[in-house]
């Protein structure tokens, strides 16, 4: 069967060359006569792998020195409680700006361990738009601030850092890290699954400034604490070494595709593509604020809700797949992360063409 093209929030698409890799090399990885899957993590084979992995992500985000860069387990949720145990630093409060709903999930989790104060929300809009940060209700005494910079259920995404004073800013990049440039040395923390851009899951990255390490009570267990992970390579337990390896394929292709620079402009292109289509439609449409639109997740509803169905049924036969919208929204979704070829792209928006000139 030929490949489809497989718009999926994540697990997503993977580049088709770093999969042909993994390929030639499962059985034999560049000599070794076995398998990454089966390699002793602590060996000189896997010790090669992680290393420059890890070295291709600072070149690809241009990482500063000050800053720790781990491999974690858990995926971003992980994170949601991790964050709070490790650098609240005595402080009970913490600030979070709620866009959607992953931002949602964050501050329910995080409420376990300190008074959360929203700073912003925009769910009066069911999400569509961004509140202006001029309007943020910042308390320069909380811990930190939190945001997410792109909401992969309703498709909204931040363009700028937002300016928060002195507070350690900490986002979750999960759906877009790697699809931009990003000047990590604005941010506390960052963290991202690796589900979206960076290969499958199983890993979460997690990028944190040294100063914000080493604060997390005696009471935080070592697995979840990240100066304990920091000084131990983040192999406290055995990591997911096949989901590091996969990674750093991926690390290796954008680097042959030239870099973060060289793929947002094509993911700018993509996404432009895409909304055109849809806004010079009569059928489709697309609700969030022009001005935040997601360059990676692209939601979009029927005119008539009646064609749903049929829509995602004929676009399957076509080789266009996982299109559901998020079952909280319904509708429609397009995911077209790096890996997702401008071919695709160009495939659905004939596909949705042809679909409303038969509806």
């Amino acid at each position: 069967m030929a490949r489809i093209y497989n718009f999926s929030a994540g697990p997503s698409t993977m580049p088709e060359a770093v999969l042909l890799k993994a390929q030639q090399e499962m059985l034999d990885w560049q000599g070794s006569g076995m398998s990454v899957m089966e390699m002793s993590h602590r060996g000189k084979h896997f010790m090669a792998i992680a290393e420059a992995m890890k070295n291709d992500l600072i070149e690809l985000l241009a990482i500063p020195a000050n800053y720790k860069v781990l491999f974690l387990q858990g995926g971003a949720t992980a994170q949601f409680a991790m964050i709070p145990q490790n650098i609240l630093n005595g402080k009970t409060s913490a600030c979070y700006v709620n866009t959607g709903a992953w931002s949602t999930s964050a501050i329910k989790e995080a409420g376990k361990y300190c008074q959360v104060k929203t700073v912003a929300s925009s769910e009066d809009s069911k999400f569509t738009a961004i509140p202006a940060v001029e309007q943020w209700l910042i308390d320069p005494d909380a811990a930190y601030l939190h945001y997410t910079s792109n909401e992969t259920i309703h498709g909204v995404e931040f363009n700028d850092v937002p300016a928060v004073g002195e507070l350690p800013l900490v986002c979750d990049m999960s759906s877009n890290i790697l699809s931009r440039p990003v000047d990590v040395s604005r941010y506390g923390i960052i963290y991202a699954g690796t589900q979206k851009n960076m290969g499958p899951s199983g890993v979460t990255v997690v990028i944190v400034r040294d100063d914000l390490v080493g604060l997390a009570p005696k009471s935080v267990p070592s697995v979840f604490n990240y100066e304990q992970q920091a000084k131990s390579d983040s192999m406290l337990n055995t990591p997911a070494t096949y989901n590091w390896y996969l990674l750093g394929l991926v690390l290796q292709w954008l680097k042959g595709e030239g870099g973060v620079a060289a793929i947002e402009q094509r993911n700018i292109h993509k996404a432009n593509k895409l909304y055109q289509a849809i806004d010079q439609s009569s059928l489709y449409s697309n609700p969030v604020s022009k001005d935040c639109r997601s360059r990676m997740n692209i939601p979009f509803v029927l005119a008539d809700a009646s064609l749903d169905k049929e829509f995602l049924s004929l676009a399957a036969q076509n080789g266009l797949t996982t299109l559901a919208g998020h079952r909280s929204v319904g509708g429609m979704r397009a995911s077209i992360y790096n890996a997702m070829p401008e071919a695709g792209v160009d495939a659905l928006i004939a596909f949705m063409a042809e679909f409303e000139r038969t509806h």
